[in-house]
């Protein structure tokens, strides 16, 4: 049976050159960075490589590189670091009402904590009005975050236009970018951010790693204590395998970026073509244009979204319903919620993320098999068999 994986926006395969190289610094040259001997000189420099290719993906100086143990990690302290380092100046913050959980939880913990938040909502495609941050900031505003690019529905987001206003304000803008950082042009400066989330395990790197960009200049509280690494900002003795791995992944997805854009929005296009075509009743869920390469999220309606994946994974074909860190909740996506999709229809959704591993044929492979898989499914949905009635109802009464 042929395999299918469509799910690279929950995790990526580990490049060859990438696990090549970090078993190096598994078994050879495993020195502790912080070590004055020569494998701790040797680790060391290994890890100041890692951060300058790293920093070159993003236009950003290296020095402005932490290391940290993932997305959320970064996430957490970038919020709970700049809020309680300007505490003193206001206590009120911005985020947006879909944002990733390791944002969203962590400003829920800040409320608990004293602190007011403002969530701006979406349009019904699922993107954020710069005039609506801007009316939302005020004298007690010290942190506004919003995400680059939508990890369900693949939205970009205004981020360049809302980096001049949070400048113009004088307030410090922190973007979530893990699901665009090595898939589409990102440039600190251009965006005009102040800090930046990034993880390895989306660009083909290893998971247990992941990187915070803070600006030259922007105060951070640590959230951790006890050792003097990442300047004192994140102690704890370094992940260096992870942390060179996401290194060369990061120095060959510059090198492939715009390729693989370009390869990724032709099959992307494919495949939303060929399901609006053969499949009734089906909703594109987020922008047509301003949206990532890779992703596809539909909702279909009278099917309910776990039978949906179950049944393309007895295919061979691996996609998801959203959020990989919520695939365990039974509630519908608070994203497509949020863009006013009713519960229903959110019921159904499917998130195809492809990647570099995939070509035109595994698209003619999903655009022959759910179809049929669909047909299956709504002809076992009651909802299903209820509005064929009422529209036969319909057409008799017209009659």
């Amino acid at each position: 049976m042929r395999k299918v994986y469509l799910d690279h926006s929950a995790t990526t395969p580990v490049r060859p050159e990438v696990a090549e190289l970090m078993l190096t610094y598994l078994t050879t040259h495993f020195g502790n960075p912080s070590s004055i001997h020569s494998f701790g000189r040797e680790a060391k420099k290994a890890q100041e490589n890692a951060r300058e290719q790293v920093a070159g993906l993003i236009g950003a100086n290296p020095q402005e590189i932490i290391f940290t143990s993932g997305g959320t990690e970064a996430d957490n302290l970038a919020v709970i670091g700049v809020a309680q380092a300007y505490s003193k100046k206001g206590k009120h913050l911005i985020t947006s009402t879909i944002e990733h959980h390791a944002v969203l939880d962590t400003f829920e913990y800040l409320e608990k904590q004293g602190f007011k938040v403002t969530y701006i909502p979406v349009d019904s495609e699922g993107m954020v009005d710069p005039e609506d941050v801007e009316k939302a900031i005020t004298d007690e505003t010290t942190l506004i975050s919003i995400m680059h690019v939508n990890n369900e529905v693949g939205t970009i987001q205004p981020i360049e236009e809302i980096g001049r206003i949070a400048k113009s304000k004088g307030v410090i803008f922190h973007t979530d970018a893990v699901q665009s950082v090595g898939k589409i042009p990102v440039d600190v400066n251009k965006l005009q951010v102040d800090l930046l989330t990034a993880s390895s395990h989306k660009i083909y790197g290893p998971k247990g790693v992941g990187c915070l960009y803070v600006r030259k200049g922007v105060r951070l509280e640590p959230q951790f204590h006890g050792g003097g690494q990442e300047r004192k900002r994140r102690p704890g003795t370094e992940n260096l395998p992870g942390i060179v791995g996401f290194g060369k992944a990061a120095e060959l997805a510059g090198q492939e970026l715009e390729q693989e854009m370009e390869r990724l929005t032709e099959l992307r296009d494919m495949l939303i073509r060929g399901i609006l075509e053969r499949i009734p009743e089906v909703k594109l869920n987020g922008h047509r244009e301003k949206r990532l390469p890779g992703n596809v999220n539909v909702s279909i309606r009278y099917i309910e979204g776990e039978s949906l994946l179950l049944s393309l994974d007895m295919k061979g074909i691996a996609a998801s319903s959203g959020s990989a860190c919520t695939s365990g909740s039974l509630d519908p996506s608070h994203v497509l919620l949020a863009m006013g999709i009713p519960h229903e229809i959110a019921h159904g959704s499917l998130r195809m993320t492809l990647g570099r591993d995939n070509t035109k044929e595994d698209i003619e492979y999903v655009l022959e098999v759910l179809p049929a898989i669909v047909e299956r499914l709504r002809a076992m949905s009651p909802l299903y068999e209820q509005s064929i009635g009422e529209e036969k109802y319909q057409c008799t009464v017209r009659k």
